[in-house]
């Protein structure tokens, strides 16, 4: 297999499995909430990785861009604590509710309107600040798991400076075999299964709409969706804002049924998608995306499956594999970030706040840090204005 094409492959897959992974607990804990047992969880598994496997791939081979689709995680978390009194037929009907919105967003174009203001410099700080965590991750697992990390991390290094392309590659491959010999990870009896969907009826109550339904939509749209155009814009992509939010928003209409709470655009995982080790040539990395949209299907096809099997990978491989995947992606938002320019001081302040745990009306840093670099560049424009004015005022 030509090595391009199985570079694509692996960060698509990788991509994935760090989606997967990542939040599959909360997803499990929201609809456990909610009543439902193991089929109704694996079937909102399935309606999720059916509509993020289908968006994925269909978007970025129309548009030729990497735009991977993904489940929203805070949105997730955000069930497990807003979801209390209320049923799975009642929040069934808010995950439509939210999605209208979003889809209302797409059609009438103010979304993109607003995004369309926001400087590439404060876009690629907000990325690096997303990401900066997770860079610092791999060093603070390796305190847990020295010579599973320390390995990984070595790996890297050495395949960075002799076969770059294959390096997530083979640091995947060594990282599982590794965990394997020290008795990390074991192979789990697995009986493979397709999934099932599963039809819930909705419920309409006002209360759900407003308690579950509207903060559902404003955290997908601004931790989600909002990320993960500003991280399009800095690896150079334009994308048709409006219409990603359209579709987004009609897929989510039609899986909400079956447990698809939300789905939006991807931002840690895309980022992964568009770095370099995908593919050297930019215009040719939505591939990757279009690699990980056909894992997502698979991952819904065998949902319950494959949960016990990533169930019993150690997480310490799980966030080193993160981290040192954005690497290269952190190093190139940061550098795009900090160039010489009028947006410069805003650039930094964008990237303090959104690394930062600053939380405003249950809405996390990535929203307020575009907000504080947007400030940034109004104040320091308005100072601008107003030292001529005084200047003229004083000669008179």
């Amino acid at each position: 297999m030509n090595s391009t094409i199985l570079n694509r492959i692996n960060m698509g897959f990788i991509a994935a499995l760090i989606g997967f992974t990542s939040s599959i607990a909360l997803i499990y804990q929201a609809a456990s909430n909610l009543g439902a047992d193991l089929v109704m969880i694996s079937s909102w598994v399935f309606a999720l990785g059916l509509g993020m496997g289908l968006t994925s791939i269909g978007l970025s081979i129309y548009y030729r861009t990497p735009l991977l689709i993904a489940w929203s995680t805070p949105g997730a978390a955000l069930l497990i604590t807003s979801t209390q009194g209320f049923s799975l037929n009642e929040a069934v009907a808010a995950f439509i509710f939210s999605a209208c919105l979003i889809t209302l967003s797409g059609v009438s174009g103010l979304f993109e309107k607003l995004m369309d203001r926001v400087p590439l410099q404060i876009a690629s700080a907000m990325l690096a600040g997303i990401l900066l965590s997770f860079g610092i991750e791999v060093f603070n697992v390796m305190n847990a798991s020295p010579q599973l990390v320390g390995l990984m991390f070595i790996t890297y290094l050495v395949c960075k400076a002799l076969i770059p392309r294959f390096a997530m590659l083979v640091i995947l491959i060594v990282a599982i075999t590794s965990a394997s010999v020290q008795g990390l990870f074991v192979m789990p009896e697995l009986e493979w299964s397709i999934g099932q969907l599963v039809y819930i009826e909705p419920e309409w109550s006002v209360a759900a709409l407003i308690n579950i339904g509207l903060p559902l939509f404003l955290v997908t749209m601004a931790t989600q969706n909002m990320p993960g155009i500003a991280i399009l814009k800095a690896h150079g992509y334009r994308a048709p804002v409006s219409k990603l939010m359209t579709v987004t928003g009609i897929t989510n209409m039609l899986i909400a049924p079956f447990g698809g709470f939300g789905i939006n655009l991807a931002a840690i995982t895309a980022a992964i998608c568009m770095s370099e080790e995908a593919d050297p040539d930019p215009k040719k990395r939505y591939w990757a995306a279009v690699s990980a949209g056909a894992f997502y299907l698979l991952m819904g096809l065998c949902a319950l499956s494959l949960m016990t099997l990533f169930q019993a990978m150690p997480s310490a491989l799980i966030y080193a594999l993160a981290g040192i995947a954005l690497f290269s992606t952190i190093g190139t938002s940061l550098q795009q970030a900090f160039v010489e320019s009028p947006y410069k001081e805003a650039a930094l302040m964008t990237f303090l706040v959104t690394a930062s745990d600053f939380t405003l009306w249950n809405i996390g840093s990535a929203l307020w840090g575009i907000v504080a670099g947007l400030i940034t560049i109004a104040i320091s424009t308005l100072v601008t204005i107003q030292k001529p004015v005084t200047a003229v005022a004083r000669n008179r």
